[in-house]
């Protein structure tokens, strides 16, 4: 799929938003992540995010050493809120309209997510943060971005890395690893390619729901594929 999307839906790992911070959310990234977005709004690409949690907090760690799954994957989901609404504020900040919707029940943050909804918001121009996962444990954020693409009948689901795409190895172990422009999803499953969950794998797959997978912080790359250029990986079906 090399054509424009009309829809997009962008998963960012909350480890990107932390910079070359311990722990946190780097205004400069933020600041940067948001200018990007609102910049493929005003080209008239509509945006919906869905954003981790892993740099406030893993409810995987504590389960491990303990805590019950159920609660630590909620405090997890609650993490997706914070940062969420730090790309509100952001977003707005940079004079952009954005809607948080979690997926669990917090009135005072924002209206609970509702496909329906949700596509009338990214069809008025707004920018749409899906929060809290899909409101249930045992789901990465992965799977969540997956649902939500599905529901939101996105032309593309785009995952933000560190690196340029998808690659035969982890090319910073294997400097010899080689970068896939494009594959299918039934190769990324039976290679093991770590890209996605398996859930979130086989949704995408099951639904014909192209996926992208780029490196964020390359200079241009979020315009070069809503312009319909072959940046990162493509994986389909």
């Amino acid at each position: 799929m090399n054509t424009a999307p009309r829809r997009i839906l962008l998963k960012l790992s909350g480890e990107a938003l932390m910079g070359d911070l311990d722990s946190g959310i780097d205004p400069t990234i933020l600041k940067r992540v948001a200018t990007e977005i609102l910049e493929v709004r005003a080209l008239g690409v509509q945006v919906a995010l869905v954003i981790g949690g892993g740099n406030l907090f893993r409810g995987a760690t504590l389960a491990a050493a303990g805590m019950d799954r159920v609660r630590g994957d909620q405090m997890g989901m609650l993490a997706t809120v914070m940062n969420a609404l730090a790309m509100q504020d952001q977003l707005e900040q940079l004079g952009g309209s954005c809607r948080v919707l979690p997926a669990l029940a917090i009135a005072q943050v924002g209206e609970a997510y509702s496909a329906h909804q949700a596509r009338r918001y990214l069809e008025q121009g707004e920018v749409v943060i899906c929060a809290a996962g899909t409101g249930n444990p045992f789901f990465t954020t992965d799977t969540a971005a997956s649902l939500r693409a599905v529901e939101l009948q996105a032309d593309l689901l785009l995952k933000a890395t560190k690196v340029d795409g998808i690659y035969t190895a982890d090319p910073k172990k294997h400097p010899t690893a080689v970068r896939y422009e494009q594959l299918s999803f039934d190769e990324a499953i039976a290679k093991q390619l770590g890209v996605m969950d398996l859930t979130a794998m086989v949704m995408c797959r099951d639904n014909q729901l192209p996926l992208r997978v780029f490196d964020m912080f390359a200079a241009g790359a979020l315009h070069a594929i809503v312009r319909g250029e072959p940046v990162g990986t493509l994986v389909e079906v």
